[in-house]
């Protein structure tokens, strides 16, 4: 039997890239598993990758973790294992901080110009085969408020940024001089009027659960524009439908929602002034490769005996600073 310890690897019907996964595969006894034998595959191991980050099926398997000193999440939102028997745990857990940045800010900023040019009723107007002449708005100018300030946040900050919008963003600790948001604002509520367009990427805890409600759309502006690219649960969907619905607010970009997936009768599907994607938005082309690669490179810094990266406090329930 090979030395070394057991690394179990939850998965659903795509498996890590083994060439990638050698360097770990070469000092440690790998256990790749679907949901249904995370259980045994958990007993003896000491270290689980969760590389299906939308599974919810380690706390029905967490009884056989017997051994378990760490779990990494192949993702940034660690909400689908922050479940109170591991949070009162031992064991660490890190995070894939970083690889969706990028990807993710891009996405924001396609949905605001989409939203800024009309391009959905472009697309319509095309299918229709017909020439109608409209204006569009600048982005330039325009105020955004970008609800969650972590790594995600700021990168989204900085690309708003530099095509010329206002941007403002609202995190735990209110303060001014920030260099990514210049103002960050503690209270929800009293920010959103200010707001043309408003970006929700917080991580998901109970202190942001269903955060967007009717009140916090009532607080918006008539004409804002509501982007989430954060967890489906941060809104009462209901709620937003309504606003959505009666002219509260103007429009949604929707990368995640609540239930997920959309229900095919689901009311949104068929909204004219709502943008949905498949909770896609930090999935460009090679992102799995980036993911096992945080993986791995975090597997060699704790066989070392190294700092991992991208520690989770579990009561905050996501990497601070």
């Amino acid at each position: 039997m090979k030395e070394g310890p057991v690394v179990a690897v939850l998965h659903s019907d795509s498996v890590p890239d083994s060439e990638l996964m050698a360097r770990v595969s070469a000092r440690a006894t790998v256990r790749y598993t679907e949901a249904s034998g995370l259980a045994e595959a958990l007993h003896g191991a000491e270290a689980l990758f969760v590389y299906d980050f939308l599974s919810q099926a380690l706390p029905d398997a967490w009884h056989a973790a017997d051994r378990l000193r760490w779990l990494h999440m192949g993702a940034t939102g660690v909400d689908p294992v922050m479940f109170p028997e591991l949070r009162a745990s031992e064991v660490m857990v890190t995070n894939t901080r970083g690889v969706f940045d990028a990807a993710i800010a891009e996405y924001v900023l396609g949905q605001i110009l989409a939203f800024a040019k009309d391009l959905p009723e472009s697309v319509r107007l095309q299918q229709r085969h017909s020439w109608q002449h409209r204006e569009s708005e600048r982005v330039a100018g325009s105020t955004v408020l970008i609800v969650g300030t972590g790594a995600i946040g700021r990168t989204i900050a900085r690309m708003l940024r530099a095509v010329g919008m206002r941007v403002r963003g609202v995190g735990r600790r209110a303060r001014g001089d920030d260099p990514d948001f210049g103002t960050i604002g503690a209270d929800l509520h009293a920010e959103l009027p200010w707001a043309d367009y408003v970006i929700s990427i917080a991580p998901l805890t109970e202190f942001t659960r269903k955060m967007f409600d009717a009140r916090a759309f009532a607080a918006m502006k008539p004409h804002a524009r509501f982007v989430n690219v954060g967890r489906g649960e941060l809104v009462v969907t209901d709620d937003l439908v309504a606003a959505l619905g009666d002219g509260t607010i103007a429009g949604a970009a929707l990368d995640v929602v609540d239930p997920e997936p959309l229900p095919p009768g689901h009311p949104l599907w068929d909204m004219p002034n709502v943008q949905i994607t498949p909770h896609n938005s930090g999935d460009v082309v090679g992102w799995r490769t980036e993911v096992v690669r945080a993986f791995t490179d975090n597997f060699d810094r704790w066989m070392d005996g190294r700092p991992l990266d991208n520690v989770v406090d579990k009561t905050l329930g996501y990497v601070p600073g």
